[in-house]
């Protein structure tokens, strides 16, 4: 990054010179200075395409026992369900039944 040697402010390129956003400051760019590099080409990231959204664990998981299977895997997440002032509410869903269930505090 360049600054003002005026006012110490930083410069920004503005029509292939650089200027001073507080005190108006303008100056020359030159090869030698690091300025923004303008590119013409982009290059274009993979897309992933995912068939089955309920494969993929966006939820963090903890180690729970379900209630219906027994498993001990669970995801989960936190809802505020009543009014600000009361604690939220977890819930829980099994990784391998499906079954979800909620814990208050």
């Amino acid at each position: 990054m360049m600054f003002c040697p005026e006012c110490k402010g930083m410069l920004v390129p503005v029509g292939g010179k650089l200027k001073c956003r507080k005190c108006g400051y303008i100056e020359e760019a030159t090869a030698d200075k690091s300025v923004l590099k303008r590119t013409e080409k982009r290059d274009e990231k993979e897309i992933v395409i995912i068939e089955d959204a309920e494969q993929m664990a966006t939820l963090p998981t903890i180690a729970v026992r379900c209630p219906e299977c027994g498993h001990d895997i669970a995801e989960w997440w936190l809802r505020q369900l009543r009014s600000a002032d009361e604690s939220e509410v977890r819930f829980f869903r099994c990784v391998k039944c499906r079954h979800t269930w909620r814990e208050y505090d």
